[in-house]
């Protein structure tokens, strides 16, 4: 996993609430367990007119110009910002792939759902919760396609807007494994000579167990 230290990058205002995993990353496209390729259909239903199917050409479809992710103004932001509950409804890990593989590695919401909040430590994206009054003044910023850009200090849980710094809180541990760039398999190998000393010891003392 990629580690996050800071990102520098553009907003975008995703001015919607109970945003949930179908709108983000539609069933029709979880046929892969890859983890890339889905950052062309995240967010399908509303970035495009028609209805989308996997490994459909991208140039095939109907761009919805009034979508934000189509604006011109928004092209490689790297911050997307929403209203409370983001990521509500089933728990595909699909959702933060395609949010990932689109090139967003942070997300700013009053609230997110449970499970969608911790799938995205796992994939290298930060979900900074922020106060409905942040919120608001960020939106306020982006209004009528005005471009907002932030930095993101992870390390010292700061968000910069230029002139106004943000502190944000952050689980220590989940702040560590971002920093370090771990998800649960990278944690596991960080004992890879105990397991392996384990697994050794275990075939002299068990052989019969061990034989092939």
């Amino acid at each position: 996993m990629e580690k996050y230290t800071k990102n520098s990058g553009i907003v975008i205002p995703l001015d919607r609430a109970n945003v949930d995993t179908d709108a983000i990353i539609p069933k029709q496209f979880l046929k892969s367990v890859k983890k890339t390729g889905f950052g062309k259909n995240l967010f399908d239903e509303w970035r495009y007119l028609d209805h989308g199917e996997p490994d459909q050409a991208e140039s095939s479809r109907q761009i919805n110009p009034d979508f934000v992710l189509n604006q011109s103004c928004y092209k490689d932001a790297t911050i997307l910002l929403t209203r409370e509950n983001f990521g509500c409804g089933s728990s595909r890990e699909h959702a933060p792939w395609a949010i990932l593989d689109y090139g967003i590695r942070t997300i700013l919401a009053p609230s997110f759902a449970d499970i969608f909040y911790g799938n995205c430590f796992k994939n290298g994206i930060l979900p900074i919760l922020i106060s409905d009054e942040l919120t608001q003044i960020f939106f306020d910023k982006s209004q009528n396609k005005k471009v907002l850009r932030l930095e993101i200090d992870l390390e010292n849980q700061k968000i910069i807007d230029g002139i106004n710094e943000y502190h944000f809180e952050i689980d220590e541990f989940k702040k560590h494994c971002l920093l370090e760039g771990l998800d649960d398999i990278g944690m596991t190998l960080q004992n890879a000579k105990d397991i392996e000393l384990f697994e050794t010891n275990y075939k002299q003392k068990f052989p019969w167990l061990t034989k092939e």
